[in-house]
């Protein structure tokens, strides 16, 4: 399958598992790339994850269209051998192993860059490069523990312990956006200079970046805010208190930020719930026209910290809860849309493959799979006007292209065929 995006051209041997790396794939395959996804013999522990038919769950599908299959046993001598045979004909390598991994699979960027001197080379780890930590195992949840984005959203289970945020992996996808950002950026230079270069993203430095206006210091206003809260939040930690009291301590300062939280969140209607997305003045005096509403947050000097302001507050909240249940969703957001305001109806995430919206924008994208017939699947990211992203191909069935690959790379019938003996590779057929 030809393919007319910027990186068409560029082959990437990715080395990837679970979400970060395999995600970086998606967005360098959508932009033209072509994506070898090297898996262990077994396939990638993930293709199961919710599967109905074996090796082919959707999660899996989700992050690993676009891409070709080659199985290699990296354990042994002889599967690492094959990737150094193959190496000169890459452009990119790919991976997200836990540090040091790659050394001890014999794939480092010290051993591949002296093979392929024009190698990029991208490594997505827990913590980084370099540090205490480093070679600490991470994963999403743990990284939003350790860079308290987990904190900062303040949720917690049935048992008062802390919750992660659960309805997608952020920090994971964040990290294999910048990967893919940073790929790009090294395949510019290669392009002026003609040297690879080793980059490196992690998860704990995304999350930072998520939360970059919490973790900056800046000493006025950290005196004024941070300060006291940092400081009432270890007292608590250091008291024995559980973690349910130490969130409470955050969601107490809430107050002082709630004022404009009655134009900006959600409510319930009659049929459906719906939110309300207004940051300006203009947008908040609109829905008080709309609403019949007389509140006094955007008045000069109004402290929603103040008791008897928080009061105020929480009576305006019920008089807007109890207009909005006069109707339902659909009905108000055609109303607030028409005056200009950003409001959505809160919608099930099953139900946008149909969307009228996302299906004539094209975001949804057909495409036939080898084991699980007829898809749709979302598209690419971006659109470019002169050279065109595209989904190119379904997430590929394990070990589909192996012989394909290799014979690409050079290798002939009977190096395949002594490999798949030897238990080094395996191939679909």
């Amino acid at each position: 399958m030809a393919h007319t995006g910027p990186l068409a051209g560029i082959r990437i041997l990715e080395f990837s598992q679970i979400v970060a790396g395999p995600f970086a794939g998606v967005a360098l395959s959508d932009m033209g790339a072509d994506i070898i996804k090297v898996e262990p013999l077994r396939g990638e522990d993930r293709r199961n994850s919710g599967a109905v038919v074996p090796n082919e769950g959707k999660y899996f599908q989700s992050l690993n269209r676009g891409k070709r299959s080659l199985t290699v046993d990296l354990g042994t001598p002889d599967g690492q051998a094959l990737i150094h045979r193959i190496i000169p004909g890459f452009d990119v390598v790919l991976l997200n192993y836990r540090a040091g991994v790659a050394e001890r699979l014999n794939i480092g960027y010290e051993r591949l860059s002296a093979i392929n001197p024009r190698l990029v080379y991208a490594n997505i780890t827990g913590f980084g490069e370099k540090g205490p930590h480093v070679h600490r195992a991470g994963s999403d949840i743990v990284a939003q523990a350790y860079s308290g984005l987990m904190a900062a959203e303040g949720k917690v289970d049935e048992h008062g312990a802390p919750q992660s945020l659960q309805s997608s992996t952020f920090i994971d996808r964040t990290t294999g956006l910048a990967a893919a950002m940073g790929i790009c950026a090294a395949l510019l230079h290669r392009e002026r200079t003609g040297k690879g270069q080793e980059l490196h993203v992690s998860l704990l430095q995304t999350a930072l970046e998520l939360l970059s206006d919490k973790v900056m210091r800046e000493p006025v206003h950290d005196s004024v805010l941070r300060d006291p809260l940092i400081a009432e939040l270890h007292e608590k930690r250091d008291s024995g208190a559980r973690y349910d009291e130490i969130a409470d301590v955050r969601k107490q300062q809430a107050p002082r930020f709630a004022s404009h939280r009655l134009f900006y969140g959600g409510y319930h209607t009659r049929r459906g719930a719906i939110v309300l997305g207004a940051l300006t003045m203009q947008n908040r005096n609109t829905i008080r026209r709309i609403l019949g509403l007389d509140d006094t947050t955007d008045t000069a000097g109004f402290n929603a910290a103040d008791p008897e302001n928080r009061r105020l507050l929480e009576a305006w909240r019920e008089s807007i809860q109890a207009k909005l249940l006069e109707r339902d969703a659909e009905e108000w957001v055609a109303t607030f849309i028409e005056a200009g305001v950003p409001a959505s109806v809160v919608q099930q995430p099953e139900d946008l493959a149909d969307d009228p919206h996302v299906v004539a924008a094209g975001m949804m994208i057909p495409m036939e799979h080898a084991m699980t017939g007829p898809q749709r699947v979302v598209g690419p990211l971006v659109h470019m006007s002169l050279t065109p992203t595209e989904a190119l191909r379904p997430a590929p069935p394990l070990a589909s292209h192996t012989r394909e690959v290799l014979l690409e790379c050079g290798l002939d019938e009977s190096d395949v065929g002594a490999l798949v003996a030897a238990g080094v590779i395996s191939t679909a057929d």
